[in-house]
């Protein structure tokens, strides 16, 4: 299936009105600072496909997990790099997952658990106003997975006014 700028990457839930869904929705994306219920259903999405990918592999294994993680290498060693997975984690630890392991590795939850920013709404608001910096390149992208290796290069942009210490929006103990 080709990905034009048409194509939806998320799937909407089956049924649209169900009150509990819609609460533990609501509480996603009050803790993670999201925009809309679209960025909670990619992570959803994203998710999934992990999800399937190590279903698959582990089918093709016959259930053997040392031979399906050979198979699937390089699809552990993505996860392990954007820190989805630790490197003590096997293959089946995939269908074990849940989608805040995904909203955690966003740009703008690990600039807010950081201390870059006081809340996640916050932390969004400097990413898309290019505040942030990764690896001394903005990024105005707060939905960017973050890797493991990059999480100590973000910082402000030097040349933003909250690389100041004294920022009056900077909250009392932020680097």
């Amino acid at each position: 299936m080709a990905t034009g700028n048409n194509t939806k990457r998320y799937e909407t839930p089956n049924h649209p009105f169900q009150g509990e869904r819609i609460a533990q929705e609501g509480d996603l994306l009050g803790r993670y600072g999201l925009k809309n219920k679209e960025e909670l259903w990619r992570a959803q999405s994203e998710l999934r496909n992990y999800r399937r990918e190590a279903r698959r592999l582990i089918g093709e294994a016959q259930g053997e997990l040392d031979v399906a993680e050979a198979a699937g290498e390089e699809f552990l060693a993505r996860l392990r790099r954007y820190g989805i997975l630790s490197d003590e984690d096997d293959i089946s630890r995939v269908l074990g997952l849940d989608v805040t392991d995904i909203l955690e590795r966003r740009l703008q939850t690990v600039a807010y658990r950081k201390g870059l920013a006081s809340t996640p709404d916050q932390a969004r608001q400097f990413i898309v106003h290019g505040h942030v910096v990764v690896d001394g390149a903005r990024v105005t992208r707060p939905s960017k997975t973050v890797e493991v290796a990059e999480e100590d290069a973000i910082a402000f942009d030097e040349n933003s006014p909250l690389a100041d210490d004294l920022h009056p929006e900077r909250a009392e103990g932020q680097e």
